[in-house]
């Protein structure tokens, strides 16, 4: 399924049936009086979360959406059918932004939440209503409340456990496919992710999800490369994996490099709970590991854990420590 983490929508709820003018014709009933029924109401807008649902790709093919209006009212007192509501399922991590893309209206961030959008109209009122002492045989009735409407966008932050963050080709996608089920496009080559991916990792009864974040370079918060679109992937998580290439000439300089694009971001992600892998150590000697280690270990108080997902070498070590900061 393609990956869609944003989207534009109209979206209405549905007009108030009107009231009805009528009269009582029975036969032997003198004077039989006013029996207009009201109008139904309109169907609301509902926004519900969905689990199982981790993108917006059906709101890429249809991005209108109207509620039903209410019936109109009847003779006998009746009263309008009122209009269904339209509930639109999203992922669970689904914002609902409004049209100037800064006033946030919904934040849908828990399984099965419904929340209205939008309220349909009331339905008018029929002219049996309107009788009095002085005016037995009212010829009014009101009209349906309007509907409302609006153009919303809709935005994706996947909820996970952890954020795997680094360089292009640090070997995320990679790490993400050899503890989970996932089967991310794996390559030799610059941004081979270009959207986010999700992995569960089962262990030791338990289970957390993983969200390899596309790669970052330098100036991606002033959209270099892929840009800041999928930094609000990581918002959620509880813990960031900073996956480091240890084959790299200066590891000092990866790293923060990453961690500049991070603080420069915003909303605190720079606070977050951090791990960090050295990744590709099968191809450097123990010595020359333990040396840039040391090394990076002198500009951050992060744990670093060394690892090689082509061995294996480090795999169980780092998904224990994930776990530990899952169930915290």
């Amino acid at each position: 399924m393609q990956f869609l983490d944003e989207a534009k929508v109209y979206v209405q709820s549905g007009a108030g049936g009107d009231g009805c003018v009528s009269f009582r014709r029975e036969k032997f009933i003198e004077f039989g009086g006013p029996d207009g029924g009201d109008g139904g109401r309109g169907g609301d807008i509902i926004f519900k979360t969905v689990q199982g649902l981790n993108t917006l790709i059906d709101f890429r093919y249809q991005q209108h959406f109207k509620a039903e209006r209410g019936q109109n009212g009847a003779g006998r007192q009746r009263t309008g059918r009122s209009g269904k509501d339209l509930i639109l399922e999203v992922p669970i991590g689904t914002q609902v932004i409004a049209d100037d893309k800064k006033t946030l209206l919904l934040d849908l961030d828990k399984p099965d939440m419904e929340v209205v959008l939008l309220k349909g109209g009331h339905g008018g009122k029929g002219n049996i209503h309107f009788k009095s002492s002085v005016q037995q045989a009212p010829r009014r009735a009101t009209s349906g409340e309007a509907f409302q409407s609006m153009w919303v966008w809709l935005r994706l932050k996947l909820i996970a456990d952890v954020g795997i963050i680094g360089l292009p080709n640090a070997g995320k996608s990679t790490f993400l496919r050899t503890v989970s089920g996932a089967k991310p496009k794996v390559a030799d080559y610059p941004f081979t992710t270009l959207h986010p991916q999700l992995g569960v990792v089962r262990m030791n009864y338990d289970e957390f999800v993983i969200a390899d974040i596309p790669g970052l370079i330098e100036g991606a918060h002033q959209g270099v490369g892929l840009g800041t679109r999928f930094l609000g992937h990581i918002e959620r998580c509880r813990v960031l994996l900073h996956v480091i290439d240890a084959s790299a000439e200066d590891v000092v300089q990866s790293y923060q490099t990453i961690r500049h694009e991070i603080s420069s971001y915003g909303f605190d992600l720079e606070k977050k709970d951090e791990i960090i892998v050295f990744n590709k150590v099968d191809l450097l000697s123990q010595a020359d590991v333990l040396d840039k280690i040391k090394e990076l270990a002198e500009h951050t108080s992060a744990e670093i854990l060394p690892l090689s997902t082509k061995t294996n070498k480090g795999v169980e070590a780092v998904l224990k420590k994930l776990l530990e900061y899952k169930n915290k």
